[in-house]
């Protein structure tokens, strides 16, 4: 560190703290503070002291660190936000709610918590500062909320643009999360797929890009089915974001064969989904799908005179069907282990024979806790209780083992079968796209917000939170857990085998070391290791008018080449 004084034209020069990093042949110079206003004898004692000159007086007794706060998180939080330019995206114009937003986006990354909690998180770290938020309450967060919500239109349409373009594959997928409380008009008993019985849910739709970056999100009732959301995405596409043409990839419990009718009618709407396992039983009994169809290679286009105007690919995955036997059997052991179980307690009671309904009852809990009811024959009477294993109900099950069929409305050179393949398989960047949301980075759930409103706009600060997190992700990979050649091997690697992992990652994962040397991180790990960069306010004591300057933490390797991933280093100032 060293002072300078800076000409400033017909006024005094600015005499300011600086520091200076060489980064190969260039020189960056950072500003740590303005001592313009500092008297000329201070001036001077601070000079000596960074100049190594002994003042007679211990760096302790001559300076005070009055306030050290978490900061480089923030910075890389923050950096990344505008970078991507989501200021201008939330509000062309600044203002206090934008600010209020990017802070609860920005916390939901950090330390993901209740309104309550996050107003008083942001303290403890650079973020209310940066953004000029510490005084906020959590009934100014809600009003913020508000405020976002009624752009969220105009915010989807704006990342619509960004990221989607003419002719793209569009990923669309269906979630839900629990609900604590009765008193929000959302939260209905549906099909809850986070396993938590007895709770009502709410529902949420996402759509992002083929490569997983979310663009727009919606919020239904609980009780709302998969297909139904379907239409408001459609309309979503075409009319709210004015795109020509667009393929549409989603699940078999969005993309039914009904929804796929009324799709028809929109011919400038593609679509990519798959047939259900009813579906494709089907097609082996009319021989249209053969072993045969597999001997030279895993995947064979089919037409049905059931499927018109449809291209039909079907796969087989013998590793799949391979783990999807073995798992049967499983389950079919621990069924079987369950029902002995009650063929024993019922041959004990042999003084007060058990009643048929009581056997019933045990009976159905246990094969239906394994979902194996239509594997087992169950002969139940008074007092008397055996079962079997269909044999041909299982025989023919296994048939099917490792064989899914994609279809699509798409034809020619741009979606050959192995493309229509691998575009259905993108799916996965969604799903895991829901893991992070629900997970452990960005923890929507639980949900306790009674306003139907504020729900439907913490889901969409959790998305755009993810917005932000998936680049964050894709730019820092080379010092993550992450494939980094996944991408770029994309279309060359086998689309129905599971995708093997490349011998950089093999390598990061053998020896927890990057290519050069840094230790490999998790993704809230890098993020811990960024918060021990800290912002200093330091002070030197003997100055009566109590000045102060910043001082950051020096970074360590791994921290610099974080920030250089984000291009955020040399850090604002240098």
């Amino acid at each position: 560190m060293y002072i300078e004084a800076i000409p400033n034209r017909s006024s005094p020069p600015a005499i300011l703290l600086r520091e200076s990093v060489r980064d190969g042949k260039k020189v960056h110079k950072r500003t740590l503070a303005n001592l313009s206003d500092w008297p000329a004898t201070q001036l001077d004692d601070l000079r000596r002291v960074l100049r190594g000159e002994s003042m007679g007086v211990k760096p302790d007794e001559a300076f005070a660190i009055t306030r050290s706060l978490p900061h480089g998180h923030v910075q890389a939080v923050l950096g990344t936000i505008r970078q991507l330019g989501l200021e201008g995206m939330l509000a062309a114009r600044h203002c206090r709610e934008r600010d209020l937003v990017l802070a609860m986006i920005a916390a939901r990354i950090l330390f993901p918590a209740s309104k309550l909690d996050t107003t008083k998180r942001w303290l403890d770290c650079t973020l209310a500062e940066e953004l000029g938020v510490a005084d906020a309450d959590e009934d100014e967060l809600y009003d913020a909320l508000d405020w976002l919500l009624q752009r969220q239109n105009s915010i989807e349409k704006k990342l619509a643009g960004k990221h989607l373009s003419e002719g793209a594959s569009v990923l669309y997928d269906l979630s839900s999360s629990f609900y604590y409380g009765t008193h929000c008009e959302l939260a209905k008993y549906g099909h809850n797929r986070d396993g938590k019985n007895g709770l009502p849910i709410i529902v949420y739709g996402v759509l992002a890009t083929s490569a997983g970056c979310p663009v727009a999100a919606e919020v239904y009732a609980g009780n709302t089915s998969d297909p139904k959301t379907l239409t408001d995405q459609v309309q979503k596409l075409r009319d709210k974001f004015g795109i020509g043409r667009v393929v549409l990839v989603g699940d078999r419990g969005s993309l039914t064969s009904t929804n796929i009718e009324s799709l028809k009618d929109c011919p400038q709407l593609g679509w990519i989904g798959a047939l259900r396992s009813e579906a494709i039983r089907n097609l082996l009994e009319e021989k249209v799908i053969q072993p045969s169809l597999f001997d030279k290679q895993n995947l064979a286009e089919i037409s049905s005179p059931d499927y018109p105007q449809e291209r039909l690919v079907a796969c087989f995955n013998p590793l799949l069907a391979e783990e999807r036997k073995r798992k049967r059997q499983e389950l079919l052991s621990a069924t079987e282990t369950q029902l002995q179980k009650i063929v024993a307690e019922v041959a004990r009671r042999t003084r007060t024979p058990m009643k048929a309904t009581q056997i019933a009852m045990k009976a159905g809990k246990v094969v239906n806790k394994f979902k194996m009811a239509k594997h087992f024959e169950l002969k139940i009477e008074e007092g008397s209780f055996a079962y079997a294993r269909k044999t041909a109900a299982i025989e023919e099950e296994e048939r099917l083992d490792g064989i899914y069929v994609v279809r699509t409305s798409e034809q020619g050179e741009r979606w050959p079968a192995e493309e229509v393949v691998r575009g259905y398989k993108d799916l996965s960047h969604v799903e895991r796209a829901f893991r992070c949301i629900k997970g452990v980075d960005l923890k929507v759930r639980p949900i306790w917000l009674r306003n139907p409103d504020h729900v439907k706009a913490h889901v969409f600060l959790c998305v755009l939170a993810y917005y932000v997190e998936w680049h964050l992700r894709r730019a820092l990979a080379e010092l993550l857990y992450t494939d980094e050649e996944l991408e770029a091997k994309r279309s060359t690697r086998d689309p129905v085998l599971p995708t093997q992992p490349s011998e950089s990652v093999l390598a990061k994962k053998a020896t927890h070391l990057t290519g050069d040397g840094l230790r490999v991180q998790t993704f809230g790990a890098l993020l811990a290791n960024l918060a021990t960069l800290v912002r200093n306010t330091c002070r030197i004591k003997s100055a009566p008018d109590g000045n102060t300057f910043i001082l950051h933490t020096d970074p360590t390797s791994l921290q610099k080449r974080a920030l250089e991933l984000l291009g955020l280093y040399p850090v604002a100032g240098k």
